[in-house]
C-alpha cells in the first residue's frame, strides 16, 4: 500500500523481480487498503506508514492526510483478525503525533512491534539512494516463505 508514484514504482519493480508469478494488489490510501484486505486473501502486506484517507485523483485531494495511516490499517487487521505477515516501509525518519510531539523511526518501530506482534515483521526505512531497503525486503519475503528467486 503506497501512495507516492516514484516510490511505488521502485517497490513494484523489485517485487516483480523477486516474485515474478505473484499477484500484486496496490492501494494508494487507507480506504483502498481496507477494501483490498476485505475482498482478497493476502499472503504478505507491504504497508506505507503515511497514507491519505482516500485515493488522490484529479478531483479528489485524498482527504485528511494521515501520518499514521498505516497504523489505522494495522488496527483494522487486528480487529478483523486478518493475520497477514506485514512489513512497514516508510521514507520518513520521524513522525509528528497529534499532540505535536515527534517520534523517531526507532521508537515507532518498537511501539508497532509491541502492539502488532502477531502480524508485524518489522519496519524498514526506504531511501532510493541506498539499497538497504531492498535487502531488508528480500529478507522479509524469504522469512514469509514467499521469495521464489
Amino acid at each position: 500500500m503506497e501512495d507516492e508514484a516514484p516510490k511505488r514504482g521502485h517497490i513494484e519493480r523489485l517485487l516483480r523481480e523477486l516474485l515474478p508469478t505473484a499477484h500484486i494488489s496496490i492501494a494508494r490510501s487507507v480506504n483502498a487498503a481496507l477494501d483490498i484486505l476485505e475482498a482478497e486473501t493476502i499472503d504478505f502486506l507491504l504497508l506505507d506508514m503515511s497514507l491519505p484517507t482516500f485515493d488522490i485523483g484529479d478531483r479528489e485531494s485524498g482527504g485528511r492526510p494521515q501520518g499514521f495511516g498505516g497504523i489505522e490499517v494495522l488496527r483494522h487487521m487486528t480487529m478483523a483478525e486478518i493475520l497477514c505477515p506485514t512489513l512497514i516501509i516508510t521514507g520518513y525518519e520521524g513522525f509528528k503525533r497529534e499532540s505535536g510531539a515527534t517520534v523517531d523511526l526507532a521508537q515507532l518501530r518498537s511501539e508497532l512491534v509491541d502492539e502488532f506482534s502477531q502480524i508485524l515483521m518489522g519496519v524498514l526505512h526506504y531511501n532510493s539512494t541506498y539499497d538497504e531497503w531492498k535487502h531488508t525486503l528480500r529478507e522479509a519475503l524469504t522469512s514469509a516463505d514467499l521469495e521464489h528467486n
